[in-house]
C-alpha cells in the first residue's frame, strides 16, 4: 500500500493505493495557524488512514515547491509557511515512518507516467496550466528532480523567440523577471493578454469558448496562446525530446489545444521526426496526490506494509 498526500494551500488531500487501486481517499483544510498545525493536520491523516485500513503504507508528499538539495529545506514554495522548514524530517519524526517529498509538478508527471495518460512512457514531460505554469519530468518511472530540485521548471524560462512586440510589452513575473513563460501563457496571462486588447476580464477557459463562437478579439487572442505556447514546448523539446507531453491543470480542458499544438511545436522544433504526443491528463486534479503515492516502489511499498 501507498500513501500520497497532496499539500496544497487551501486542501490536504491524501489517497491510498493498492497497486494502481485508490481504496481511500480523504481531504481536510490546510490549517491557517502556521507550520506545525500543517504537520499536525498530514499526521492525523496518515494515521486514521493506517487504522482505516488496518496496515501501513509507505508516504509520500507533493509541494508547491522543492527541498533544497544544499539546505534540506523546502524553498521556492507559494506557500510561504512551508519555506525554511524540514518538511520531510518533521512529518517522519510525527508519524514514526520514512518520508519521501517532491515538487506537486513532478508527482503530476510521475502520475501520468506510471497510470495515466502516459502510462509506460520512458520520459515524461508533465505540464500544469492553471494560475501558475507548472512543469514536472518523470524519466523511466523515477521523478528527474535535478542538482538544485528545479528540473523541469520551464515556466521561468524566458518567452523563446519573442517578436518585436513581446520584447517590448513583456509583463512582469511574480519571480522578479520579465517576459517568464508563465507570465504569457498561464491562466493569469492568457486573462491577462486578452484584458490589454480589449478591455474585459474573462478567465482562460471562457476567452476559448468565445474564440470557438467567432469573437474575433477572442479568436487573435487564442492564436497567440497557441503560438507561444508552442515555442515553449518546442524548447522542452529541442532539450528532453520526451515520449510524451501530458497536459493538466485549468487550461488543459481547452479540447483545441490537442489539434494546435502538436503540428505547431514540430513546426518550431528543431526538425522532430514527427510530432510530438501531447495528451490530456487521465487523473486531472489527482495526478498530484497519486504520483506523491508513486515516489515509493510496489516492491518498496509491499515491504512497508
Amino acid at each position: 500500500m501507498r500513501l500520497g498526500i497532496d499539500l496544497g494551500g487551501t486542501k490536504i488531500e491524501i489517497v491510498a493505493l493498492d497497486g494502481s487501486r485508490e481504496i481511500l481517499r480523504e481531504r481536510v483544510p490546510t490549517p491557517r495557524s502556521g507550520y506545525a498545525d500543517t504537520i499536525r493536520a498530514m499526521r492525523d491523516l496518515v494515521l486514521a488512514a493506517n487504522d482505516r485500513l488496518g496496515r501501513h503504507g509507505t508516504v509520500g508528499v507533493a509541494i508547491p515547491g522543492t527541498i533544497s538539495t544544499r539546505t534540506s529545506l523546502v524553498k521556492n514554495a507559494n506557500s510561504t509557511q512551508l519555506i525554511g522548514h524540514p518538511l520531510d524530517r518533521d512529518l517522519t519524526e510525527a508519524i514514526g515512518r520514512p518520508v519521501r517529498v517532491a515538487n506537486d509538478a513532478n508527482c503530476f508527471a510521475l502520475s501520468e507516467a506510471s497510470d495515466g495518460a502516459a502510462a509506460g512512457a520512458d520520459v515524461v514531460f508533465g505540464v500544469i496550466v492553471g494560475t501558475g505554469c507548472g512543469g514536472g519530468i518523470s524519466v523511466r518511472g523515477r521523478v528527474l528532480t535535478g542538482a538544485h530540485g528545479i528540473a523541469g521548471e520551464w515556466g521561468h524560462n524566458p518567452l523563446p523567440r519573442p517578436t518585436d512586440e513581446e520584447f517590448a510589452t513583456a509583463p512582469a513575473c511574480y519571480c522578479g523577471r520579465k517576459g517568464c513563460i508563465e507570465a504569457w501563457i498561464s491562466g493569469t496571462g492568457l486573462a491577462a493578454d486578452f484584458k490589454r486588447r480589449t478591455g474585459r476580464a474573462l478567465f482562460g477557459p471562457d476567452i476559448a469558448a468565445a474564440a470557438a463562437q467567432g469573437d474575433a478579439s477572442a479568436k487573435a487572442t487564442m492564436e497567440d496562446f497557441y503560438d507561444r505556447f508552442a515555442r515553449s514546448l518546442a524548447s522542452i523539446v529541442n532539450v528532453l525530446d520526451p515520449d510524451a507531453i501530458v497536459l493538466g491543470g485549468g487550461l488543459s480542458n481547452i479540447d483545441i489545444l490537442y489539434d494546435e499544438l502538436p503540428r505547431r511545436v514540430e513546426a518550431c522544433a528543431f526538425t522532430p521526426e514527427g510530432p510530438t504526443r501531447i495528451v490530456k491528463a487521465k487523473h486531472g486534479d489527482s495526478s498530484g496526490v497519486r504520483g506523491a503515492a508513486w515516489l515509493w516502489s510496489e516492491k518498496e511499498a509491499f515491504e512497508a506494509t
